[in-house]
């Protein structure tokens, strides 16, 4: 599906005509520049790449230089490859004018990173309800997790603490509430993932 690279600018309200209303977040969609489009000829498969967000000549490699000359256009920050554009070539710049007020969305954002966190947080343990009855260390602790002589080992999936957040997720069919052309803006109905400034990805 065709899309566009964007940042998540923050999130506010706005009221339908009926008078509700409606929380939605603020994107800065493109504009984006097409650095390669691959063909099934040559690649095997039909695609168009995009770039969006300015990156330092210093902080690029050598080859990427050559692969954005090749597109003329300055380093990009973000490169993602989109399927279902028709008709263009390297260089052509991609804006908000490809969505329309009323369409639905995908959008794919990077979570907020929260850190090593327990059980308690990361999988809604309950820990231990009574404090009480001489238990005094056991208050957030996972409890047991497995048999010890059979099976001898800890079963895959086992809800442990660990790392939480950092991770890609999907807002599925979010409404377009609102395109401002002139200023990219694109304002959909609900939250998205990521913190505010973070890189999203929104396809049709």
């Amino acid at each position: 599906m065709p899309g566009i690279i964007g940042r998540k600018v923050g999130m506010t309200s706005i009221y339908s005509a009926e008078g509700k209303s409606l929380p939605c977040t603020v994107i800065e969609a493109g504009p984006c520049v097409v650095t390669q489009v691959k063909t099934q000829d040559r690649d095997g498969y039909e695609a168009v790449q995009l770039g969006f967000g300015e990156k330092k000549e210093k902080n690029t490699p050598n080859a990427m230089k050559g692969h954005f000359k090749n597109a003329s256009t300055k380093p990009k920050a973000k490169l993602v490859e989109f399927k279902g554009f028709d008709n263009v070539t390297i260089g052509d710049k991609i804006d908000v004018a490809i969505f329309a007020e009323g369409d639905f969305v995908d959008v794919v954002g990077t979570t907020k990173g929260k850190g090593f966190q327990g059980v308690v947080r990361r999988h809604g343990f309950a820990g231990v309800g009574q404090a009480t009855h001489g238990q005094h260390n056991r208050l957030r602790a996972p409890g047991s997790i497995g048999a010890c002589s059979y099976p001898a080992r800890v079963f895959k999936g086992m809800r442990m603490g660990g790392q939480m957040g950092n991770k890609n997720r999907m807002a599925s069919n979010l409404q377009i509430l609102k395109v401002i052309a002139e200023k990219n803006i694109l304002i959909v109905k609900g939250s998205v993932p990521g913190a505010n400034g973070s890189t999203l990805t929104i396809r049709r």
